[in-house]
């Protein structure tokens, strides 16, 4: 038992101390650089030396990301509800790898989630984050693995570990496990074109989108647009 141990123990000291070498020509691509995680990663992994291509949802983000990043660092408009922007951020990083396959694809973008009961919502709602955080992650991650084949390269997906527990209604914590599944699916079935698939689980962050006055304004917007059957079913009490 002592030698599993120790056996074990070497081991994960060598695996921790592995790094990726020769970074330059590697290219990888992040969703949701506009701010916050996204954000810092493209910076940290610019400054590294790998080929950055950072995805951003406005024109604002990405002339922020590249006024501190080096020449290298390219950023590609990319709204991943919406099938003609993926295909177009596809052919821009197609074009940038200019053949060499894709060495990184990390998804970190999220769409609005609505949180309240789930009687409170609508399917609208649902589609708000879905389309964005699981539907079309998995879009751009179907187009985009003939370039991560070609460089044996990886998919990282990026995962609030907070979602995975249901504690509230509405197509957040929906998204967050379809990811996990859609993810250790996608691992097996890449293991032989030696492409790996990972998840990060992180907690929340300090971010401007994540405060209490958010999360108040989308419960009065949903009780406010409630039928009076339902509002009386639930009491202002509740609310």
């Amino acid at each position: 038992v002592l030698a599993s141990i120790l056996s074990l123990t070497i081991y994960w000291i060598i695996r921790d101390r592995y790094r990726v070498r020769n970074l330059n020509g590697k290219h990888i691509f992040i969703t949701g650089c506009d701010t916050g995680l996204g954000n810092s990663l493209a910076k940290w992994l610019d400054k590294k030396g790998f080929c950055v291509i950072a995805a951003c949802a406005t024109e604002k983000g990405s002339q922020e990301l590249r006024s501190c990043s080096s020449l290298s660092l390219k950023t590609v408009s990319l709204n991943l509800a919406d099938s003609n922007s993926i295909a177009r951020a596809v052919v821009f990083v197609t074009e940038q790898t200019a053949g060499k396959g894709l060495f990184g694809l990390v998804s970190n973008a999220e769409g609005t989630a609505p949180v309240g009961p789930t009687d409170w919502l609508r399917i609208e709602d649902f589609h708000s984050v879905l389309d964005v955080s699981l539907l079309g992650l998995i879009e751009i991650t179907l187009k985009l693995l003939p370039l991560l084949k070609k460089a044996e390269g990886r998919v990282v997906n990026l995962i609030n570990a907070k979602g995975l527990m249901a504690f509230v209604g509405g197509g957040y914590s929906l998204s967050k496990c379809g990811m996990e599944a859609f993810s250790d699916t996608l691992r097996i079935e890449m293991q032989h074109f030696g492409v790996k698939v990972s998840i990060v689980e992180h907690g929340f962050f300090k971010a401007e989108e994540v405060t209490s006055g958010t999360i108040e304004k989308y419960l009065f917007k949903l009780w406010n647009r409630l039928t009076p059957e339902i509002k009386n079913s639930y009491g202002e009490k509740y609310l």
